[in-house]
């Protein structure tokens, strides 16, 4: 067999603030519950540069950064469930964060490691550039809900008058998060640039309010007040805390509002009584930490898939020039893009 079929190209960061370089390492051998994927696409996130720029959420050096992929299996461990075979098309969450630096797993690379519990089976109708958009949107949405205290089997009516304030709607992580409301019966107002207002109504959102509006916050209280619907919980996405406390502060029930903020807070953050602001993540253990990723990614989402029930947003951007860009893409990406993911096709 030759050296080629034991080998990879990956990008590898050996130190906090360095570029990416790009070497040859040894393709693995998937464990019992992994599967080994042939990366046709790396969807990029802002987490990636500031993971490369800043080292946050990094364990040890060397690191092979991203999260996001999709691909063909090559092949699986031993007890790897049916649902997933070599040739197949999936979707998966290969963070390293989960792994402790491990270099099997990372998105930058061609050749990755999968848990089987992160994989989702990819549908014909998709792209890979289109199922590498959503793995850590997912996700992180999925840790937003339990935040709010809305659990998977949770469900609401139009009779129930419940709101979700999502703010950043045009991201990833807020597309994600708007849809995911949208299915749990909530009415969403969500904001974006004008030119994404179109597209945040089109995934379920109920209204779309411009954030550039020196106004924003009260037409959002006062749209919602009209409507008679309990706005106490929201999703920032993009790190507008004040904006959003001052809307939630105005549906506290029972003196309780709550907002999951996906930027991490500093201790100064400011502060709202009676408004609780976090992210929690629904485990502590590795086995609850399997079972949520194994819910999330092996039913919940192949489930919407199949049904056509969630789709990959914003809208896709494909950047070409294969591993040794991705510095230039996480460039691109650290000075702001707006309604797009960048998805680079191997």
């Amino acid at each position: 067999m030759s050296t080629a079929l034991h080998q990879h190209l990956a990008a590898i960061l050996k130190s906090k603030g360095s570029f990416l370089e790009l070497i040859h390492r040894p393709t693995p051998t998937p464990g019992p519950d992994e599967l080994l994927i042939e990366v046709k696409s790396i969807a990029l996130n802002p987490a990636d540069h500031a993971q490369r720029d800043l080292g946050i959420l990094i364990a040890s050096y060397p690191i092979i950064l991203g999260s996001d992929v999709a691909g063909i299996v090559i092949s699986t461990g031993s007890s790897v469930s049916p649902q997933f075979k070599a040739g197949d098309r999936v979707l998966a969450f290969v963070s390293a964060y989960f792994e402790n630096s491990n270099l099997d797993y990372g998105a930058f690379q061609t050749r990755v490691l999968a848990k089987e519990w992160m994989t989702t089976p990819l549908p014909d109708s998709m792209s890979f550039s289109e199922g590498a958009m959503m793995p850590m949107a997912v996700s992180t949405s999925s840790m937003g809900m339990y935040t709010l205290g809305i659990y998977r089997d949770m469900m609401y009516s139009a009779a129930d008058k419940r709101g979700m304030l999502v703010w950043g709607g045009a991201s990833s992580i807020g597309s994600a998060t708007l849809q995911t409301a949208k299915l749990k019966g909530f009415r969403v107002y969500a904001t974006a640039s004008p030119k994404n207002h179109e597209l945040l109504k089109s995934l379920g959102a109920s209204h779309v309010f411009d954030y550039h509006d020196v106004d924003v916050v009260e037409k959002i209280v006062k749209t919602a007040k009209e409507e008679g619907i309990i706005l106490d919980v929201g999703f920032d996405a993009v790190g507008q805390l004040q904006s959003c406390l001052d809307i939630l502060k105005e549906f506290r029930a029972d003196g309780k509002a709550k907002l999951a903020e996906a930027i991490p807070q500093r201790e100064d953050s400011i502060k709202e009584e009676g408004v609780e602001v976090g992210f929690k993540v629904p485990w502590n253990s590795n086995e609850a930490q399997r079972e949520h990723f194994q819910y999330t990614f092996n039913i919940w989402l192949k489930e919407k898939l199949e049904k056509g029930k969630f789709v990959p947003s914003p809208r896709l951007q494909v950047v070409e020039g294969g591993l040794e860009s991705l510095d230039k893409y996480l460039d691109v990406l650290k000075a702001g893009v707006s309604g797009v993911k960048l998805v680079l096709e191997i």
